[in-house]
Order: structure tokens, then C-alpha cells, then sequence
């Protein structure tokens, strides 16, 4: 019953819209009639014209190719699996001698797209694209179906490079040196829902947008209308030059929304050449710990700008302590090129090249200047990542005094065991934060340990109360701490005008 409600409304509306175009239509044929069948002329309305894509879609088109992948998920019989049965029925089959269902590998199947970037087989596509695939084939504009096997891989930028046996094959190229603006038109190919080959236009509605995941890159945005599929796609300029390769979407729903972001080609033309050379992907490696230049902070450092980033800690033997990095460095340039944030110097050194010697412009103290870098290769993320968490202290060591809602400790081999400290961390311990204080809303935490205050080491409760009358003295307005915890080292500024002692 409700489908046929729907249907006569659905007429309805369709006659109403051509009764509505009826009127219409006598009205304008008496109005011409009246004006003794003169017509309205293209002199009096300026055309409006629409741009069009197909010349430049019939160009790139047979170069996008559709990407089809087989993986193994674990499943169970029929879907049944021991986390899917009933509460309680797992014992009834056991009872009555009837095996519980053992999760049975499974076949799923998935898609996405890519592009040709050579006429010998190489294909760009997504890494999330063919994870863990077990079989992969690709499908062109004209119908065939080839087998494909994987270069290469680089999950930090979400690429993959696949080969086809065969030649002549019709390919794209990536602008190396791209100069997109927000407002420029764009077109994506792809395969949205395993559709086949679909074309879509908008404009490039954001450029280096920060995405959690993205460490080595920025992505494009666009609106130009993207879907489940088109993960590894080409995006286009009006030219026929890739500028990027889709990537993700944001969508409360799984749907196009407006909102895709795509890996900039001057990125992955990098990850890909690599990839097709070797294989793999070697990033470029400094050795320091990093964080943003806040306001406060800046303050701190009595430096003018809030942009760069500053050095909290360095690596042993790293290519930054070779070069005479230090903790509290503000890096500004690397080659002459501006260092704006900590991620975007995470960025630009991960793009230089090992072995090779490039000039960092620092502040140190308020004075700028360089030092020569001869940069490593980062190591594998888990070996970076390797350093375990402490355990939660059973109990809180005794404090000698407080500050700002901290309360202090020297660091006493009874301490360390208390709180988790690694034996070669030196400075004055944080044992208890005062739960409604300055230093609770910074993220302090028992177990942290004071290294540092303006620069200056300090190693116990008087140490760190002399450093912030100091600071005070001077007339700052926050005072710098660069503080050991479980993830590492970091500077935390404390607003010296806001402090709270006892």
C-alpha cells in the first residue's frame, strides 16, 4: 500500500510540473503574439557557458583503469562464528557433543581504481587498495582483464605501484612541479562502486589539508564527486596532467558529501619513482624530537615569531647530534626553505635524501644561525616507536615542595622505581598535579620529569624554584619546560603570571 501512496504522488508531482510547464508555455506564446511574434534575441541575455570535459575525459579516460583485489578474512561457516552465536549456546552444542564452529579463513572482494604511468604495465593505485591482497587484476576502458602483481608499497602515503605484463599501453603523467590554486577546476576518473570508468568535475576547495594519518603529505581537497571505488584514482587538471591521486573521503554516511582529499602529485611522483626503482621507500632522518612553536612558548623562548618548530630532545649519534643540534633549537629553514610548523619539517626533511649535506637555519638563544646536516635514513617506525610505557605508580613518592599544582621530587633510585624513570633520565621529578591546577590542564602527570627550565638543567625542587623566579624576574611572561614523559620529550610553556605556589 505505501508503494502505491508513493507512486500516485510521484504522478502527481510530475503532472503538476508539466501542467506548471503547460501554463507557462501559453503564456509565453501569448506574450510573443502580443508583441506581434517577436522573439527574444541573444543580444539582450548574455550566454552563459558552461565548460565542458569531454575532449579532456576522452583523452585521459583509457589510461584509468579499474582495480579488482582478492584477500583472505577470517570468517566462519556459513558466517556463523563462535563470537556471533547466542548467549549461552555455546555450551548447549558442547553438551550435546557438537563442535563449536572454528573461524574458517574466507575469500572477500574488493575494488578500487588506478591509472597507467607508463606504457610497459606501471600502475598507481592506493595502499589501502591492496592490503593484504592475494590476487589482484585490473580491468582497461576497453574491456580486458589482466593479471597484476605488486612493485612496491608505502603506507605512510597511502600508495601502492603495481605491474601488468603487455606494452603500448595508454598512460598519464604526474606534474612534478604543480601550481594549483583553490578555485581551479579539477576532474576525477574512477571506478565508484565498482561502476567502471565515471567521470566527475568540481574545484579545488582546500590545498595542504592536515589529515591525522597524512605524516608525509597534504591533501588536496576537492568536490569534485568521489565514492567508495575511487580510492587510487587519478585527479585532473583542465590540462590532462594528474595533480593527485584520491585517497580518502570525509562522510558521515560512506558517501560523496562534497569532500575528497587527494595525495598532491609532486608527493607521490617522489613515492612512486622510488618505488619503481627499488621497491621501497627511504625517507630522510634528522634525529629529534619536535613540536610545534605555540604563542606561549615563543614567549618563552622571548623569540618574535610563532612559526618553526623547536627541538625537544636529540637522538644519540643521530645526524642531529653529529651536527650540534640542541635541545631548545628552533629550527626556521632547511636549504632556504621555510620551516612552518613541526609537521611540515617532518615533511620536508622525510623528502631529502640520505647521505646528502643540506644547510638548517636555527634560532638558539635568540640568535639565528645555520648548521650543515648530512642526512640519515629514518629508520623503521616500530624501531622508533620501540620505547616501552612505564608502569602506573602503586603510590606517589613523598613531595618536597609545589608549584604551579606540581608537586616535586628529587629523583632517588626509590623514585625512579615508584614512577618508572629510566636510569639515564636526569631532572626532577613530578610525583603528584594537583587536579584543578595550570599543570593538570597542560597534560601534567605523575611520572613526568622536569629536565629543563628556560634552558637551564635542573635536578631538584630548589633547582626548578630558582629557574621560575628567574623567568619571573626577567620579566617573562611564561617560562619553558622541557619535560621527559612515557612518549618522549616535549616543551610545556607555564604562564608565570598565573602560577600557584603551595
Amino acid at each position: 500500500m505505501p508503494q502505491k501512496i508513493s507512486k500516485r504522488t510521484t504522478a502527481a508531482s510530475v503532472s503538476l510540473i508539466a501542467l506548471a510547464g503547460a501554463a507557462l508555455g501559453a503564456t509565453v506564446m501569448a506574450t510573443a503574439e502580443a508583441q506581434d511574434n517577436r522573439s527574444v534575441t541573444s543580444d539582450r541575455v548574455a550566454p552563459v557557458m558552461a565548460p565542458s570535459f569531454a575532449d579532456l575525459i576522452e583523452h585521459v579516460s583509457p589510461a584509468v583503469v579499474s582495480v579488482e583485489v582478492t584477500t583472505e578474512v577470517s570468517g566462519g561457516v556459513a558466517g556463523l562464528t563462535p563470537d556471533a552465536l547466542p548467549p549461552g549456546f555455546e555450551e548447549f552444542l558442547e553438551r550435546f557433543g557438537q563442535a563449536v564452529p572454528e573461524q574458517q579463513p574466507r575469500q572477500a572482494q574488493g575494488a578500487g581504481s588506478g591509472f597507467f604511468i607508463s606504457s610497459d604495465g606501471l600502475v598507481v593505485t592506493n595502499y589501502h587498495v591492496v592490503e593484504n591482497a592475494t590476487e589482484i587484476s585490473i580491468s582497461l576502458k576497453d574491456g580486458r582483464e589482466l593479471d597484476a602483481e605488486i612493485v612496491g608499497t608505502d603506507e605512510p602515503t597511502d600508495l601502492a605501484l603495481l605491474r601488468v605484463e603487455g606494452d603500448e599501453f595508454p598512460f598519464v603523467q604526474f606534474d612534478t612541479d604543480p601550481h594549483y590554486r583553490v578555485g581551479d577546476w579539477v576532474v576525477a576518473v574512477g571506478n565508484p562502486f565498482g561502476l567502471g570508468g565515471t567521470a566527475t568535475a568540481g574545484i579545488i576547495s582546500a590545498i595542504g589539508r592536515e589529515e591525522p594519518n597524512a605524516r608525509y603529505n597534504g591533501f588536496i581537497q576537492i568536490d569534485a564527486p568521489i565514492n567508495r571505488g575511487n580510492s587510487g584514482g587519478p585527479t585532473f587538471d583542465i590540462n590532462g596532467n594528474v595533480i593527485g591521486v584520491n585517497s580518502q573521503i570525509f562522510s558521515p554516511t560512506g558517501g560523496n558529501i562534497g569532500i575528497g582529499f587527494a595525495i598532491p602529485s609532486d608527493v607521490a611522483a617522489n613515492i612512486i619513482d622510488q618505488l619503481a626503482e627499488s621497491g621501497s621507500v627511504t625517507r630522510g632522518w634528522l634525529g629529534v624530537t619536535i613540536q610545534n612553536v605555540t604563542e606561549e612558548l615563543a614567549d618563552a623562548f622571548e623569540v618574535e615569531a610563532d612559526t618553526g618548530a623547536v627541538v625537544a630532545s636529540v637522538n644519540a649519534g643521530s645526524p642531529a647530534d653529529d651536527a650540534g643540534f640542541e635541545s631548545g633549537d628552533i629550527v626556521l629553514a632547511i636549504d632556504g626553505d621555510e620551516v612552518d610548523s613541526a609537521t611540515d619539517l617532518t615533511r620536508q626533511v622525510g623528502s631529502l635524501r640520505a647521505g646528502e649535506t643540506y644547510r638548517f637555519d636555527i634560532l638558539r638563544g635568540g640568535d639565528r644561525r645555520a648548521l650543515n646536516v648530512t642526512i640519515g635514513i629514518r629508520p623503521p617506525e616500530d624501531q622508533l616507536l620501540a620505547e616501552a610505557t612505564p608502569d602506573t605508580p602503586s603510590s606517589p613518592a613523598s613531595a618536597e615542595t609545589s608549584e604551579f599544582g606540581l608537586s616535586l621530587a628529587p629523583l632517588t633510585d626509590a623514585t625512579r622505581s615508584e614512577l618508572g624513570v629510566a636510569d639515564d633520565v636526569r631532572g626532577v621529578a613530578v610525583v603528584d598535579v594537583d587536579a584543578d591546577s595550570e599543570a593538570a590542564q597542560r597534560g601534567f602527570a605523575p611520572g613526568f620529569v622536569i629536565t629543563q627550565v628556560d634552558g637551564r638543567r635542573v635536578n631538584t625542587p630548589q633547582d626548578f624554584n630558582d629557574a621560575i623566579e628567574r623567568a619571573r624576574s626577567s620579566g617573562k611572561s611564561a617560562a619553558a619546560l622541557l619535560v621527559n614523559t612515557s612518549r618522549g620529550t616535549t616543551f610545556v610553556a607555564l604562564p608565570l603570571q598565573e602560577s600557584d605556589a603551595g
